[in-house]
């Protein structure tokens, strides 16, 4: 979320006649993020959320709206676009695609405000995710694949000043190392891409919504939790292994791990690292902006678990490593095979 386009006026009041949202009092911008511009609308029926796409193609968007839909359908707690009285889900502004959505109830918390029951409750929702995902056919692009973000990479490196070059020697070294030992056979299916705790909101202990759905994608699912444990687990520069436990044993209430997938968590964590380091880096240098519109996420925040993760530095990663190393449990993943076999 970011602001890189400013609505206007005639726009908003075209919107607010097709939504029925009656008179707009206001119109502000969200800060926060760095891919899609957004804006919190407050009219008299109520609050909404206004998302232009900034980088998505119109059967991209078309896409994404389907899976919400699909995902809305067995009651899963993502937002999706309202409808106005056209039956449109989306229409174009300054050839950009946008949707409207009700506002979401509920408070973002920060990683280390996040109680054991509300990680349990983020890993059970995510196996939700996954378990509900499997039967949703349709293709979508993965624009976050290693190949692709080894391919961002370099164009990233060839912009990066001259005193980025310790860190860019780190990075050619794991893209080196990840080309050769990342794992592509292992189970698939609908991922988030983005499980951070601004894109959770909850009420007490419920888990309200998933929110931003940008990066969903068909892909890893050992992925989408590498990415879960690095944007909830590590907290004051290290891997809590507790936060850790909480988060999988929710997962794993609702899906069981294979062994592959135990074997290929460290280096998912790894690219996980990787991805955020590199999309970050090009956010910052290669989409400059004014610096009045942009929050811009500081990319040695996954700079620093990626050494963590590479024993480059201390930081909780051998605790990690130990209940990888011992989590997978032979028997219940055979039970789950078998129930799956019989079911099919």
């Amino acid at each position: 979320m970011a602001v890189y386009t400013e609505l206007s006026k005639p726009f908003l009041k075209e919107l607010a006649d097709d939504y029925g949202l009656g008179r707009v009092a206001s119109a502000t911008g969200i800060p926060e993020g760095s891919v899609n511009t957004n804006y919190l609308l407050e009219a008299a029926k109520g609050k909404f959320l206004l998302r232009l796409d900034e980088l998505k193609h119109e059967n991209e968007l078309k896409r994404e709206i389907d899976l919400l839909s699909f995902l809305r359908k067995h009651s899963f707690p993502c937002p999706h676009p309202m409808q106005d009285r056209m039956g449109r889900l989306y229409r174009n502004f300054n050839n950009r695609c946008v949707s409207l959505f009700k506002y979401q109830e509920g408070k973002v918390l920060a990683p280390p405000r996040l109680k054991p029951s509300q990680l349990e409750t983020i890993g059970h929702t995510l196996g939700d995710l996954h378990v509900i995902g499997k039967a949703y056919k349709k293709g979508i692009d993965n624009r976050f694949s290693f190949e692709r973000i080894a391919d961002l990479y370099l164009t990233v490196r060839n912009r990066l000043p001259n005193y980025f070059r310790k860190i860019c020697r780190t990075l050619d070294d794991e893209v080196e190392y990840l080309t050769r030992y990342l794992e592509s056979k292992l189970p698939k299916g609908v991922i988030h891409g983005d499980i951070f705790a601004d894109n959770l909101l909850f009420r007490g202990e419920k888990l309200t919504a998933m929110l931003d759905f940008d990066a969903a994608c068909r892909g890893k699912f050992i992925f989408d939790i590498a990415t879960a444990v690095n944007a909830l687990c590590f907290v004051d520069g290290s891997y809590s292994l507790d936060r850790f436990r909480y988060l999988l044993s929710g997962y794993e209430s609702v899906r069981t791990l294979s062994l592959a997938e135990w074997d290929a968590f460290p280096n998912e964590l790894r690219f996980s690292s990787l991805r955020f380091t590199v999309t970050r880096l090009h956010d910052f240098f290669l989409q400059p902006t004014d610096g009045h519109n942009r929050v811009d996420k500081d990319f040695r925040e996954f700079f620093d678990r990626l050494r963590v993760l590479r024993r480059e530095r201390q930081g909780g990663m051998e605790p990690l490593l130990m209940a990888m190393a011992t989590g997978y449990d032979y028997r219940k993943y055979q039970k789950v095979k078998a129930s799956e076999r019989r079911q099919a």
